[in-house]
């Protein structure tokens, strides 16, 4: 029997992790770029679900990964907000290594360069990318290939960059920013994507769905809990009846 509570409670500590990817995706439902945690466990908990009377424990196995689909545009007008139709990550410079965003809400720093809301600054494919200081935003203006103009003069390209296949591999950071895993992976300049300006891209949260899943979560333990409480109640009869 100690097998088999031993079993539940694994599957509890799934359902309690799976319970946090949710509520932290529905969190930033509302963040530029930001890209849904995904644990797609498989269960044995069919009976449950179905409304049988009976119940039997399954285990839980979870295996998370980030869902890299893009997001819907939202077009907001402002020069300095791009959004990259395709595959594809912008390249923002720090002191510990590049990290790589979809979130293109970018703005100019008291140096003319291109920051992003952390004030890290984007990387150009041949250096930083420096606004004149007798421009305006308002002239700023990008090419589909990321090429950007100031008041009519290119000033840089954006560094854009594909992982292909290992996209899955990368590792968030926050702020919709991932790094590249210990692993020897370098990213390869991308392909095909399409740079958009004064749009950003939302996030890839679909609310409704990750809302389903919080119930499913939620009835799912709340069965296991009932197992574990059935079979303590069994367990202290049959002590009992043994001591009778």
């Amino acid at each position: 029997m100690s097998g088999i509570i031993e079993q539940v409670k694994t599957s509890l500590d799934a359902l309690t992790q799976e319970y946090e990817t949710i509520t932290h995706n529905l969190a930033n439902v509302s963040t530029a770029g930001y890209k849904r945690r995904c644990n797609a466990f498989s269960k044995s908990l069919e009976e449950q679900m179905t409304g049988s009377e009976t119940y039997s424990p399954g285990n839980i196995e979870l295996n998370s990964s980030l869902d890299f689909s893009q997001g819907n545009f939202f077009e907001t007008g402002r020069p300095l907000d791009f959004a990259i139709n395709g595959k594809g990550f912008f390249v923002i410079e720090t002191p510990n290594g590049p990290l790589y965003t979809r979130n293109g809400i970018f703005q100019r720093n008291q140096n003319g360069q291109i920051i992003n809301s952390q004030g890290r600054i984007v990387a150009g494919e041949g250096g930083l990318i420096t606004i004149p200081d007798d421009v305006g935003v308002s002239q700023v203006s990008v090419s589909n290939d990321g090429s950007i103009s100031a008041g009519g003069i290119t000033i840089g390209k954006f560094q854009l960059v594909d992982f292909g296949d290992n996209e899955a591999k990368l590792v968030p950071t926050g702020d919709s920013c991932y790094r590249m895993p210990d692993e020897n992976i370098q990213p390869v300049a991308a392909e095909n994507s399409i740079v958009k300006q004064g749009r950003q891209e939302l996030s890839n949260v679909k609310m409704i769905e990750e809302l389903v899943d919080m119930i499913m979560v939620s009835r799912l333990y709340e069965a296991n809990m009932k197992f574990i409480a059935a079979r303590k109640v069994v367990s202290s009869s049959i002590t009992s009846a043994a001591m009778a």
